[in-house]
């Protein structure tokens, strides 16, 4: 969440990633205008990742994000996340959700 204050800059150097990444991440056009209160999307890569983990993961029938976070090694929140998801029990067969970006 941005503070009065914030820039791209230095919330970028806080959270060791690029003003274009997190511009990207955002689709943010003007990257000199932040609001206090604004929430921002970042990527931080997670260098415990494990790289044979597949990017994306298509839903069976009785299939749970918690089960899946488990099998991936992650979290429901982050897939969530990475998945726009607002309710973790409101996933469908054939669905295909991001395991990683």
């Amino acid at each position: 969440t941005v503070r009065e204050g914030d820039t791209l800059w230095n919330i970028a150097k806080n959270f060791g990633t690029t003003v274009n990444d997190i511009a990207r991440y955002n689709g943010l056009v003007d990257t000199d205008v932040l609001y206090p209160g604004q929430k921002l999307r970042i990527f931080v890569p997670d260098t415990n990742t494990n790289t044979s983990v597949p990017k994306w993961y298509v839903v069976r029938p009785g299939d749970t994000l918690s089960r899946i976070a488990e099998k991936y090694g992650t979290t429901v929140q982050r897939l969530m996340w990475l998945n726009d998801i607002a309710v973790p029990d409101l996933i469908y067969p054939g669905q295909r959700l991001r395991i990683r970006p």
